[in-house]
């Protein structure tokens, strides 16, 4: 009583199939395929991203040269 035989999986096949139709249920399956794509995508652009992230900061540094300003700078005397 608590697994489902074959004829209830062929019930269910049967009613989806009435419910779904043979054209749409392949497009649901390439639904499902893009979804899953878009997100290992996602994902792996997240784990890329760090790096890139990191580099603009690198990039984006002021020049560490040391500018002296005119009063400042103690003269001989």
């Amino acid at each position: 009583m608590g697994s489902f035989s074959i004829w209830h999986w062929l019930i269910v096949l049967a009613v989806v199939l009435l419910l779904f139709g043979r054209g749409k249920i392949p497009e649901l399956m390439g639904d499902v395929a893009k979804g899953i794509k878009s997100f290992k995508k996602g994902m792996s652009d997240e784990e890329s991203e760090p790096q890139t992230a990191e580099r603009r900061t690198l990039d984006n540094r002021p020049n560490e040269t040391v500018s002296r300003d005119a009063n400042t700078e103690k003269t001989p005397g």
